[in-house]
């Protein structure tokens, strides 16, 4: 019975209905997981077909960070022994983009610590961005904290395409992990990007001593702010910061929460992000039950899986990197 009902939800999204915070949630959490990865795999086959979006993001200033997020490995709060630097020189930059590029990336990030980039390292992101722009092919992303409208305008026209800013989680917990800024700062800063046209990669961490309640709401949040792209991290306590004493998720926690967000929001691409070792085979089985997308290469302060490694696998899976199957299937990021 409930094998059938996750099939009739599965054929009802794919008919155009979308699940709202008002629909019995439960059917989500007693189905068998195995049944709720079948129909997220529907959904991602319908959305996206056999793409999978590929990102790099390159640490283009490290630690020193006046937030106070408990799980931030960069926040000056914490002492974890993490690099600290300014914004990286551009010659390096681009060199890591044309790296990235090469070995087959869709897409690539400067990301940068801080509440947001200002001043003279933001005028620096900017030319980088038009050197990246006149000389690769990848798309180009950015990640700079609470910028303004104006900022985000100007990263448009310096060709970036996309802008990526985590609610992280629930509006309820959120004060629970960060007091430096509140959720609603994040909301303004997500949609002025949308307001200047940007697409907008925007997720979060589970594993956070969050509820099932407060995944949820992060998912439906995202659903209702439009976000075409969205990371899934898993905590990977980081020792020095607030939540080192939390234990990793397992596997199949994870793998519930990329099916769930799957069925909330079937056309955007479910990202997985850093946590990608707590899953069965690298992620391999979230690929074929809901992720359309991950973060490659190495993460902020995380180790992640290497681009080749990613490629390797994807043709093992029979799935590809290529971007025309997913802009034939949805308007999300995958098809700018």
């Amino acid at each position: 019975m409930k094998k059938r009902r996750i099939a009739e939800l599965t054929q009802k999204i794919i008919a155009g209905y979308r699940v709202r915070r008002e629909d019995d949630r439960s059917i989500f959490m007693d189905a068998p997981l195995e049944e709720l990865q079948e129909g997220a795999h529907r959904l991602q086959q319908q959305f996206c077909g056999n793409h999978i979006d590929l990102c790099t993001i390159v640490n283009g200033r490290s630690g020193r960070c006046g937030e106070n997020c408990k799980y931030c490995a960069q926040a000056a709060c914490h002492k974890t022994g993490v690099e600290t630097y300014s914004f990286l020189p551009q010659e390096e930059i681009i060199a890591h983009a044309k790296a990235n590029q090469d070995a087959g990336a869709n897409r690539f990030s400067i990301v940068t610590s801080g509440g947001a980039l200002s001043g003279e390292e933001f005028e620096k992101a900017l030319d980088t961005y038009r050197a990246m722009r006149k000389s690769l092919t990848i798309d180009l992303c950015a990640s700079h904290g609470l910028l303004t409208r104006s900022q985000l305008r100007r990263l448009r026209e310096a060709g970036v395409t996309s802008y990526h800013h985590n609610i992280e989680t629930s509006e309820r917990y959120f004060p629970q992990i960060c007091t430096t800024h509140t959720y609603a700062d994040r909301i303004r800063t997500i949609k002025a990007a949308q307001a200047e046209g940007m697409c907008v990669c925007s997720g979060g961490i589970i594993g956070m001593g969050e509820t099932w309640e407060d995944r949820f709401d992060m998912a439906f949040a995202l659903q209702e702010l439009g976000i075409e792209s969205i990371p899934i991290n898993s905590l990977m306590a980081i020792p020095g910061t607030a939540l080192e004493h939390l234990a990793p998720l397992s596997g199949e926690d994870i793998l519930r929460t990329v099916a769930i967000f799957r069925f909330i929001n079937p056309t955007a691409n479910i990202r997985l992000g850093a946590g990608r070792k707590l899953l069965p085979e690298n992620g391999a089985t979230a690929f074929l039950s809901g992720a359309s997308a991950s973060i490659t290469g190495n993460m902020l302060t995380t180790s992640g899986t290497t681009i080749a490694q990613d490629m390797e696998l994807l043709k093992e899976l029979g799935l590809t990197n290529r971007d025309e199957d997913c802009s034939v299937h949805t308007g999300s990021c995958a098809a700018r």
